[in-house]
C-alpha cells in the first residue's frame, strides 16, 4: 500500500524480510552488503541498466559461439585420429588379405571384419552390436569414442597393419 507513496523506500533487507526471500543476503555495518546468487544479481543489474543487459546479451552470444567452435575444433581433432593410420590399414588388408579377384560384397565384408576385430578389441563390441544399441544415434561407434579412444584405436590399426605386412609377426601372433 506504500508502494505508490514518494516516501516509500524498499531496502533490500525489508526486502528479504517481507517476502521471505532465498539467494539473497543483506547485511549492514562496515563490511555490510547486499549479496545474491549470481541468478537474482544478473536480474537485478539488467533492470537496473539496458546496456548491462545488452552486455550481457552479448557475452552469452560470444561465450555460446566460442563453445560451437571448440566442439568444431575438437570434432576436427578426433576426426583426424581416426584417420590417422586407416590408410595404412586398409592398404596392408588390400595387400594381403584380399584375394586377388573378388566382388565388392565380400570386398567390404573382409574391411569389416578387420575393422570389428579393433572394435571388439577397444570398444567391446562390433559396429554392428554398437549400432543396434545405439538406434537413436547417427554415425557410428569411432564418431562418438574419446580422444583417448581414436589415440588407441590409431595405435590398434597400425600394430595390425604391421601384423598383416610381417609374416614372421603373423606367424608370432597366431593368424
Amino acid at each position: 500500500m506504500q508502494a505508490g507513496v514518494n516516501s516509500f523506500i524498499l531496502t533490500p533487507k525489508r526486502w528479504i524480510e517481507k517476502t521471505s526471500a532465498i539467494g539473497i543476503i543483506s547485511k549492514a555495518g562496515r563490511y555490510g552488503g547486499t549479496y545474491a546468487h549470481k541468478d537474482i544479481a544478473f536480474e537485478f543489474a539488467s533492470w537496473i541498466s539496458a546496456e548491462f543487459k545488452l552486455f550481457l546479451i552479448k557475452e552469452f552470444q560470444r561465450l555460446k559461439e566460442d563453445e560451437i567452435q571448440n566442439k568444431s575444433l575438437e570434432w576436427d581433432l578426433s576426426r583426424s585420429l581416426s584417420k590417422i593410420n586407416y590408410k595404412i590399414h586398409t592398404d596392408a588388408i588390400k595387400e594381403h588379405l584380399m584375394p586377388r579377384t573378388i566382388n565388392k560384397p565380400k570386398e567390404s565384408f573382409i574391411y569389416a571384419n578387420e575393422a570389428d576385430l579393433l572394435n571388439v578389441a577397444l570398444f567391446g563390441m562390433t559396429a554392428k552390436e554398437w549400432r543396434d544399441a545405439n538406434k537413436d544415434k547417427d554415425g557410428n561407434v569411432r564418431d562418438y569414442a574419446s580422444v583417448e579412444q581414436l589415440i588407441v584405436l590409431s595405435n590398434l590399426e597400425s600394430i595390425n597393419a604391421e601384423l598383416i605386412n610381417n609374416p614372421t609377426l603373423k606367424n608370432l601372433a597366431g593368424k
